[in-house]
């Protein structure tokens, strides 16, 4: 069960989120490329996992050398502040070169809610742990469901595995970390929100 627990973190891990969200994104809503050519829309995959994804990670590897942080995965609360900060600066970054090419808002709008989710889950953590894998999976289906709302171009049924996904996934943080089921549901709840708000309300900077 653990190994199992174990495997399900890492595959639904925080870090893919936003390449999932706008795979998934862009998959169920094909307005939001209507005006992006296919080529420029794979190198804006290739922009945010490397911005995202990648460069975090390679952060994070270079605190654990340092011995700023004692592991990866980041057990002590306080130790998730300096690649949280770092995280948060490669999104905005990420945001400012996604906003160069002729976006829908609402595709704007789920990166923006990203954004939010993690500066919202950097300020939660300075006092209580919460869970970075629930928010990240929470966003992504707060952000299907808001452009589902928006757009109604897929059925809702296309939600229930990510909501399988979810349940599996907050599971699987309660067999292999110190999370307590508040922090589990609370970082759902937020990712969820956050990012359904942003996107149904079109914010966008």
């Amino acid at each position: 069960m653990p190994l199992i627990a174990r495997i399900i973190s890492v595959l639904l891990h925080p870090l893919w989120m936003p390449l999932f969200s706008f795979v998934l994104a862009f998959e169920l809503v094909p307005d939001l490329g209507y005006f992006i050519p296919p080529k420029a829309l794979w190198f804006n995959y290739l922009v945010i996992g490397v911005m995202t994804a990648v460069f975090p990670l390679i952060g994070a590897l270079i605190m654990v050398r340092s011995r700023r942080i004692d592991g990866i995965t980041m057990d002590d609360r306080r130790q998730r502040l300096s690649p949280m900060l770092s995280a948060l600066m490669y999104y905005c970054l990420t945001y400012w070169l996604i906003r160069k090419y002729p976006h829908h808002p609402s595709t704007l709008s789920l990166f923006l809610g990203g954004i939010v989710v993690l500066l919202c889950t950097l300020v939660i953590t300075f006092k209580w742990k919460i869970s970075l894998h629930m928010a990240g999976i929470g966003g992504l289906i707060g952000g299907l469901s808001g452009l589902l709302l928006l757009f109604g171009s897929f059925s809702i049924l296309m939600l229930v595995p990510l909501i399988v996904l979810a349940g599996g996934l907050g599971t699987a943080r309660l067999v292999i970390s110190d999370h307590t089921p508040a922090q589990v549901y609370v970082g759902a709840l937020l990712g969820f929100v956050c990012v359904f708000a942003t996107v149904v309300s079109g914010f966008v900077i």
